[in-house]
């Protein structure tokens, strides 16, 4: 039963590459790589993890291919890809000699208007491509666009959606809130959830376990654990809590579950939407 960390980062940093790490971030504003990570996984007993692209570059999709590959165990990688792009075809088809690469994301949530990025035709396309090709497409949008991204993940169900970091709900509103906003794109059966990020969505990242388990509570009531994926989200993190902390966050709210339960969220589903296998 592997143990799947399904959702962190590696960058070189340079600030005009990460506009989004603004000067209240100074913990992110440097290098991440394997050397800081690997530590980490061994600790908690990780046998490998996903490592997902935190900026949109095509050429960087190798060089965290690149990184990947010096992790032991099972791995993969979510890159980034123009869906708009006429020659994606084309790059998809090169990107398929490429065993590690497993799916492709868009920071959606930083668009002006992400609500038309969703709708764009040129968009769902692209998308409807990504999917043909049997890469899982990762939605990372906020609470706000809930309803977009339900909309959008209805015209897309040739493959796993996988949404980041929960939706990212609004913590102050209530899980009670969350959960019905969520309950849409949880009833739609190719959709995953990543259990990750939800320290950082605190405000100030201020968090309490007991704050933040009711949202694990209602994501397991919405997806079940045969959809969920743990994630640790590795260096942004550490905005509000150690790698550890997460871990034990997600662990404990977690222990009421039966131990296979607790397995295919702790690494098999990762495993199985991603189809990692050791490379």
């Amino acid at each position: 039963m592997p143990r799947i960390d399904a959702h962190q980062h590696f960058w070189r940093y340079r600030p005009q590459d990460f506009p989004w790490i603004n000067s209240q971030m100074a913990v992110l504003q440097r290098d991440f790589g394997p050397q800081q990570l690997q530590p980490l996984l061994e600790q908690h007993g990780c046998d490998g993890a996903i490592t997902v692209q935190a900026r949109h570059s095509e050429r960087e999709n190798a060089w965290l291919v690149e990184q990947a590959r010096t992790l032991p165990g099972l791995r993969g990688v979510v890159g980034w890809l123009d869906v708009r792009a006429t020659s994606l075809g084309d790059k998809l088809a090169q990107w398929s000699h490429e065993p590690l690469l497993c799916g492709v994301r868009h920071q959606v949530q930083d668009e002006p208007d992400p609500a038309a990025w969703l709708d764009d035709s040129a968009v769902n396309a692209g998308v409807e491509q990504v999917q043909r090709a049997g890469y899982v497409w990762e939605l990372l949008v906020t609470w706000r666009h809930l309803e977009d991204a339900t909309r959008f993940a209805r015209r897309h169900d040739r493959h796993w959606l996988v949404l980041d970091h929960c939706g990212k709900p609004d913590i102050t509103a209530g899980a009670r809130l969350w959960a019905q906003q969520i309950a849409p794109l949880a009833a739609q059966s190719h959709v995953m959830c990543k259990l990750s990020g939800l320290v950082t969505e605190a405000p100030g990242g201020q968090w309490k376990a007991e704050e933040l388990r009711p949202f694990i509570d209602a994501a397991l009531e919405a997806f079940g654990p045969q959809r969920l994926l743990f994630g640790s989200d590795w260096p942004v993190c550490l905005l509000a809590a150690e790698y550890g902390q997460v871990v034990a966050l997600s662990e404990r709210a977690l222990s009421k579950l039966s131990p296979a339960e607790q397995a295919d969220i702790a690494g098999n589903n990762a495993a199985r939407v991603y189809r990692l296998t050791e490379v």
